[in-house]
């Protein structure tokens, strides 16, 4: 989710490796063009990057909620700030249109892992940015010994396949369901309301009040506001289970329509907010290897969600509840992870909820603490409707 004042920094940061695959800077068109009053005129359909920046010629045709995610991947692969694209980055002389030889090679680098995978394994995005930049501007071409004989690196493959001598899919939601009051009681869970405070990545940014609302089958909506720094307005992710919204008043796309992968996430976080519709929301449901977070044992559930994204879910093998959601969207340079962990379960009128959410994503990172949550509550159906800005 993007939230707050990582969020602003962060999109700068996009708008910077964005420039490196080429834009040469920022465009508003009249959807975007403040009307009276300062609120963005409502947009008809989603805007596409061609819409919004300047001289894309590497990533043409995606929505601009997929090129900020394709934007996150490369930042986190190549380990790159504003700055070392953009010289003077973080202040009112930034020539976003200049172009440097980084971001000719940036434009280059895309074009060659395309080909890659193209050439050699037949479309299939086997060769990413990580792949071979693992958070380093430039890539390791040699090991080291204490990595050879150090311990082993655990790495999952994003996509896991049914494993042997496991429980099946049943049992573990049969035992999920169980242990957080009974499918009876929690497929009567229709609506609920949780408030509390909303933390930033290491407390940047201070501190906001955040109220998630989820409404079955499928409207969820997050609300981050600041009542100490009224001028950062409301950080605002929506779902009204058919279109998302995105809206951070500080960033440089202050609000913009979900259109591919951030949708098809929407979507899932929505459906995933009652327990009994997780086979409602994923096919090919399928248990993988037994594996550990923090040292605890957890079994590992993963199914497939609508074009190409992926859910996979941690269960405590002692307690049997959901520990944390890994959800992949895709992009035309590999796919983009956001991981949610849930602890603190109370019981709120029968049902265990989790009372803290971390959510984080190649953006940052926020930390929820609920202070109060409410169930079966009627909730406004404009909350999960575009975001106003005023």
């Amino acid at each position: 989710m993007r939230f707050g004042w990582r969020r602003a920094i962060a999109a700068a940061a996009a708008i910077t490796l964005a420039t490196a695959i080429g834009m040469g800077g920022v465009s508003y068109p009249d959807t975007l063009l403040p009307a009276h009053g300062g609120q963005a005129a409502a947009s008809t359909k989603p805007m596409m990057v061609e819409d919004v920046f300047k001289n894309v010629q590497a990533l043409k045709g995606l929505g601009v909620d997929d090129f900020l995610l394709t934007m996150g991947i490369m930042s986190a692969a190549v380990g790159s700030d504003c700055v070392g694209c953009h010289p003077s980055a973080g202040t009112d002389h930034v020539d976003w249109a200049l172009d440097t030889p980084r971001k000719r090679t940036a434009r280059r680098m895309v074009q060659m892992v395309t080909a890659i995978n193209r050439d050699h394994f037949n479309g299939r995005q086997v060769v990413t940015c990580w792949t071979c930049h693992r958070g380093r501007d430039r890539p390791v071409t040699t090991m080291t010994l204490d990595v050879v004989y150090g311990p082993p690196t655990d790495e999952s493959d994003d996509v896991l396949t049914q494993a042997q001598a496991v429980p099946s899919v049943d049992q573990v939601l049969d035992k999920y369901l169980q242990a957080i009051g009974g499918a009876r009681n929690v497929v009567r869970v229709t609506s609920f309301v949780a408030t509390g405070k909303s933390v930033g990545y290491r407390g940047f940014g201070g501190g906001g009040v955040v109220e998630v609302s989820a409404q079955a089958p499928d409207k969820r909506a997050t609300h981050i506001s600041f009542p100490e720094y009224p001028d950062r307005g409301v950080s605002v992710r929506t779902y009204d289970g058919r279109s998302g919204w995105i809206a951070t008043p500080l960033a440089v796309v202050p609000k913009y329509e979900l259109a591919g992968s951030e949708r098809d996430g929407a979507r899932l976080d929505a459906m995933l907010s009652f327990p009994t519709q997780i086979k409602q929301a994923l096919t090919d449901v399928r248990v993988g290897p037994p594996s550990t977070i923090e040292d605890r044992d957890v079994t590992v559930l993963q199914g497939n969600g609508p074009n190409g994204t992926l859910a996979t879910l941690y269960f405590d093998d002692a307690s049997g509840l959901l520990v944390r959601m890994v959800r992949h969207g895709r992009s035309p340079i590999g796919r983009v992870p956001t991981q949610v962990d849930y602890s603190d379960y109370r019981d709120v009128g029968g049902i265990k909820f989790p009372f803290r959410w971390t959510f984080a994503w190649l953006d940052g990172r926020d930390h929820f603490e609920f202070s109060d949550v409410k169930l079966n509550v009627p909730i406004d159906a404009a909350k999960f409707g575009e975001p106003n800005l005023r």
